[in-house]
């Protein structure tokens, strides 16, 4: 699958698009439920303990559900993954997005997603599929365009005054260069607005999580040669010489990775 020409464009020069359709509509609006019962079930188990602070958050959800497993081989994500971060970018995070019903969370400070700054040279690419229709009253992300190149944050009253807010629909994304300066909306309404953030890198970076070993082999079986690279499983680094000295098409970091 071909990116279109103006979004991608759009991308690169603005440091922020909203790529249309990436899931149909039925099934983003199938997925809230279910991430709805991971955040409850976290809640559930982490809430009061020590060095919890990500109350609405949910990580790693390549694990809590096939319909957010599918989603590492959709076409639509990797046709504009590749022209910005070439065909072997694997995943760094994988979480969702949600704000709670009359609130706000960790991302309303402005912010960039990657401590990298390399002119020209992006890192890492952030994604932000809807679940729920944005809107003024659920919390929208605001962006400020071309701002992925600069190395000194904006003022609260230049991001203020300069800033977008993004409408996408369940379905689509935002897709931003990491370096371009954001924040959570707040929620007004008295329901959750929920998405899912993904974060891309480098084949060459670490990850958040070791994810080769940390997603399930039952997982792992259903995902194809696009979806198993993605989880990072061609850019795996051997504990031994044994696992060093192997034939080309047995090593954990294979050939052309980057």
């Amino acid at each position: 699958m071909q990116p279109d020409p103006q979004i991608l464009g759009k991308l690169i020069d603005d440091g922020v698009v909203i790529v249309p359709g990436v899931l149909p509509r039925d099934e983003a609006l199938a997925m809230r439920s279910l991430l709805q019962n991971a955040i409850d079930d976290d809640l559930r188990e982490w809430e009061g303990k020590p060095g919890y602070i990500d109350q609405w958050m949910v990580h790693n959800l390549m694990v809590r559900g096939e319909p957010f497993a599918k989603l590492l081989e959709n076409p639509v994500l990797h046709a504009y993954l590749t022209p910005m971060l070439t065909d072997t970018c694997i995943i760094y995070a994988y979480t969702s997005s949600s704000m709670p019903p009359q609130g706000s969370n960790f991302s309303r400070r402005i912010h960039v997603d990657s401590p990298r700054l390399i002119p020209g040279y992006p890192t890492n690419v952030g994604i932000l599929l809807a679940l729920d229709d944005f809107n003024d009253d659920n919390g929208p992300t605001e962006f400020l365009p071309k701002s992925q190149w600069r190395s000194d944050a904006p003022s609260t009253e230049e991001f203020e005054r300069d800033a977008i807010r993004l409408y996408p629909k369940a379905g689509d994304a935002c897709f931003f260069n990491a370096r371009t300066f954001h924040r959570g909306g707040v929620n007004k309404s008295g329901k959750a607005r929920h998405a899912l953030s993904l974060n891309v890198c480098r084949s060459y970076m670490r990850q958040r999580f070791d994810y080769p070993r940390l997603v399930p082999e039952d997982v792992v079986d259903k995902l194809g040669p696009v979806g198993r690279r993605f989880l990072g499983f061609n850019v795996r680094v051997p504990v031994s010489l044994e696992e060093y000295y192997v034939p080309p098409e047995k090593r954990l970091y294979q050939a052309g990775q980057g």
